[in-house]
């Protein structure tokens, strides 16, 4: 048996292969670096490159193009700047900077570019969606009118957040800002909205102990986690909120709900104004570039609820600034106290006296107001906000005096059981019923006979009478968010009882 080819044979394969052939060329446009360090390339021969194109660096590093000179363009670095030097290969991909999405990245912590950090492998994107989307128009928009709960009795009571809404959480370092956004994420715990923590420049150790503790309380679920810690270039800290908000996107134009947590904008600012300086543009106030407030509008105008002809989903933005020595005034918090629908101001006297969540209520507001409120809530929180402003107005008032009249002691009195009473514990967010309990409680001035350091131990006796005796009541409050006439009959009857027991 022979195991040579006849030439037939050849021919006929040679046939084959060439009838088969398909000549494919491809053609991209290059350049090269003339100029690299600092996170920033300078790149010549690439004319036709757009502002915010992803370019592709020879070592298979990418970067965003963002500015264009006469002949060169100033490109940042989206990775390590290992082998890159002057004349390194650099192609163009005609395709705006973007961000792989999809359902699979809910319950996973990524980067600014989408790749996962949490060591549980690859994941599967449904699209790819650009950094840069324009912001829904007005037309496309419906008003804010459904609650975004966040658990957190001081602020569902007294300025409360709609979904899609954009609220700004504001204060000093370490006066439980995150905590707030931490809190509001629990509490979405079988509402069906999906959850985006976006950390920028913050410490590694902080984003994984927040994902311990989301992870811990079943919230990982529905969250996702970006993070861009301090280590990071300023390029990548950049781009962080705009892969978070493309993220988000994903699910609103779905019909979904989204809520998305800025933490924190400062850092954000302070990354663009290095990235900017690096770029050689002009520094204005604080060294800041000119286009500092766009760099933000730009970001916040994405959230919003869309109307039911575009799938009625929404995006409810929750950024954090940090300000210095409470200064409120600094360029970057009135930039954003600006674009923002209003603003929850926490306080560092009061955090370090005890009064956590540390709300100021009278810097605090928000601008959807009781619009963004369910009409059970409304009913019990509308004189809140005067009994507390009266009360701290009273407290400077007559803390030099001892001859007080017996309505001004009752209201001093009362006002101190309210500041207990709104005081609440890290990743305990109270249910709807819980709420409405203590407040209608406060109102009848239920917590009057007892001791200022028994109040909260009283509330909890409350809630758990309640739930025991009055379990159908309850589930009504939350299921209808209303109180009707018979319910608040039955309140005032389970007050009496409580009391009489």
């Amino acid at each position: 048996m022979s195991n040579t080819i006849s030439s037939e044979e050849i021919l006929s394969l040679l046939k084959q292969e060439i009838q088969n052939y398909e000549m494919k060329t491809e053609v991209s446009e290059t350049g090269h670096i003339i100029r690299a360090g600092d996170g920033i390339a300078t790149v010549y021969g690439i004319e036709n490159a757009m502002y915010g194109e992803m370019v592709e660096f020879e070592t298979g590093v990418k970067g965003i193009v963002q500015s264009l000179e006469e002949k060169t363009a100033g490109c940042v670095i989206l990775g390590s700047e290992e082998g890159l030097v002057e004349g390194t290969l650099v192609k163009r991909t005609a395709k705006a900077a973007g961000v792989p999405v999809g359902e699979n990245y809910l319950g996973r912590v990524v980067d600014a570019l989408g790749n996962p950090i949490d060591g549980k492998g690859s994941i599967q994107a449904s699209e790819y969606r650009p950094l840069e989307q324009e912001a829904p128009s007005v037309i496309t928009r419906q008003p804010v009118t459904t609650p975004m709960e966040t658990g957190i009795l001081a602020i569902d009571a007294m300025f409360p957040i709609g979904r899609g809404q954009r609220e700004l959480i504001i204060g000093d370092r370490q006066t439980g800002k995150t905590a707030i956004a931490v809190d509001t994420i629990l509490n979405q715990k079988g509402n069906g909205v999906i959850c985006v923590y976006v950390a920028i420049g913050q410490k590694t150790s902080t984003v994984a102990q927040i994902a311990s503790n989301l992870e811990k309380r079943g919230a990982m679920e529905y969250t996702i986690i970006v993070s861009a810690p301090a280590s990071d270039t300023a390029s990548l800290q950049y781009i962080a909120p705009y892969a978070g908000a493309a993220m988000a996107e994903y699910f609103m134009y779905k019909g979904k709900d989204v809520l998305i947590v800025y933490d924190d904008l400062s850092k954000h600012a302070v990354a663009y104004r290095a990235m900017s300086l690096l770029l050689h543009r002009p520094p204005g106030r604080e060294a800041y570039p000119g286009d500092v407030f766009y760099l933000h509008s730009r970001l916040l105008e994405r959230a919003g609820r869309l109307d039911q002809e575009h799938g009625g989903g929404s995006i409810t933005a929750l950024p954090i600034i940090e300000t210095l020595a409470g200064d409120v005034a600094a360029y970057i918090p009135t930039n954003v106290i600006s674009i923002t629908d209003g603003q929850i101001f926490l306080e560092s006297e009061l955090f370090f006296s005890g009064v956590r969540p540390a709300v100021n209520v009278g810097l605090s507001v928000s601008r959807v107001g009781g619009a963004a409120q369910t009409k059970a809530m409304k009913k019990v929180a509308s004189s809140l906000r005067i009994d507390l402003a009266q009360f701290r107005e009273m407290q400077a008032f007559t803390q030099f005096s001892s001859d007080l009249d017996a309505s001004t002691k009752t209201m001093l009195e009362h006002g101190v059981r309210l500041v207990e009473l709104l005081k609440q514990p890290l990743y305990h967010p109270l249910s709807l019923h819980r709420k409405i309990v203590a407040l209608y409680a406060a109102n009848k001035r239920c917590f009057m006979s007892v001791a200022e350091s028994e109040v909260k131990q009283q509330q909890e006796e409350l809630f758990l009478f309640a739930e025991t005796n009055y379990a159908a009541l309850m589930k009504k409050i939350d299921t209808e968010k209303t109180l009707s006439d018979e319910m608040l009959e039955q309140l005032d009857e389970m007050l009496q009882k409580f009391q009489g027991r």
